[in-house]
């Protein structure tokens, strides 16, 4: 699979939803376009649409209105089950709370995406350690999480998130469950798979200290979204070439 120019492209959508004889509308008209490579953040105070907005780039849910188009695939009124696969295929997540298998290793949890896509059993294993050791844990690729720092668990995560070759990685509050130094280590390793891999990347926040780490920067306030200002990175990144583990590169195709 390989992204086109535009991974995600939000336009006029709205989502609304009924609770009793009330209708409650939470995102109105949202138009966004993510492009290949980006690294965008969303902020927004609680009750915004954040979490909604969320949902429905992740796949989660769908727009009352409006289309919602995905690597090139219009996705707004597929069935549940469609959803699920593309969403296994095309998205990446990364949550606040990590949400590792306790009982399995950081392999086995690392495997788990291309388990259920059916990979085999060796090449899940080959790509899952060469994506740990590129997040920096295959020295830790053995133990449970039980065993390991709230940062190297994100790590895990991320890890987990990347095995797949997903077009975007979607991460949900990713630094909110750790301490100051630990959150800026886990935001550099962002960062560094943005600029060298040319990974797409959207994160959800409440620390303004992590957006204004991103390139592009929106606010969302009542259900509306606003693109700030923001400051371009680029330079001080540029990509550098990697290794053929299967991990994407900038522009390259998935296998």
């Amino acid at each position: 699979m390989k992204a086109t120019q535009n991974t995600l492209s939000l336009t006029d959508v709205c989502r609304s939803y009924r609770i009793g004889p009330v209708t409650a509308e939470v995102l109105r008209g949202v138009n966004l376009e993510i492009g290949s490579g980006d690294l965008m953040s969303i902020m927004g105070p609680s009750g915004s649409g954040k979490t909604t907005l969320m949902n429905i780039v992740g796949l989660l849910d769908r727009p009352s209105s409006g289309t919602h188009v995905l690597d090139g695939h219009d996705v707004s009124g597929l069935e549940d089950d469609m959803l699920s696969t593309l969403r296994n295929e095309y998205i990446g997540f990364v949550f606040q709370a990590f949400h590792l298998l306790p009982r399995l290793t950081a392999l086995e949890n690392v495997c788990l995406p291309l388990v259920y896509r059916g990979v085999g059993r060796a090449e899940a294993i080959r790509r899952a350690q060469a994506i740990l050791g590129r997040v920096g844990m295959a020295d830790r690729s053995h133990h449970q999480p039980s065993q390991l720092s709230g940062g190297q668990k994100q790590r895990v995560a991320i890890a987990r998130a990347l095995v797949g070759n997903p077009v975007l990685l979607l991460a949900d509050e990713p630094t909110g469950a750790l301490d100051a130094e630990t959150a800026q280590e886990v935001m550099a390793l962002l960062l560094q798979l943005n600029a060298e891999q040319g990974v797409t990347i959207l994160i959800i926040t409440h620390d303004s200290s992590v957006a204004r780490q991103c390139t592009r920067q929106l606010r969302i306030d009542d259900g509306k979204l606003l693109e700030l200002p923001g400051q371009d990175r680029g330079a001080d990144r540029p990509p550098r070439p990697l290794a053929d583990d299967g991990i994407r590169d900038q522009g390259a195709a998935a296998p």
